[in-house]
């Protein structure tokens, strides 16, 4: 494990809005992505500041887009696709052995 594991739940939405939106990562496309994906609404400074963080750790890369002015757009390095492959490990482990159903049905 690394100590950029685990992601923080958003940290982990933000990388894989990145991945999912492959070659137009740029913030705006990220937060489209998150709330489409999930049906919650961010803050687009949530979504930068994340950005920002994650590629500060070393976990995203960003250069500007050929064609698009200023737009900055952002890729997943190795180090970020161990981090979110490590992250997606711990959190299957931790479902392992859950019953939700039993919980459920205890809940009504």
């Amino acid at each position: 494990m690394t100590t950029d594991t685990p992601l923080g739940t958003f940290e982990e939405h933000v990388m894989l809005a990145v991945v999912r939106t492959r070659d137009g990562a740029y913030g705006m496309a990220v937060r489209r992505e998150i709330e489409r994906v999930t049906g919650r609404e961010v803050t687009i400074g949530a979504v930068y500041a994340t950005l920002d963080r994650l590629e500060a750790k070393g976990l995203l890369g960003s250069g500007r887009a050929p064609g698009e002015g200023s737009r900055r757009v952002f890729t997943v390095t190795q180090r970020g696709a161990s981090a979110l492959a490590e992250t997606r490990a711990m959190r299957e482990r931790l479902w392992q052995g859950v019953d939700l159903g039993r919980l459920l049905a205890g809940a009504g």
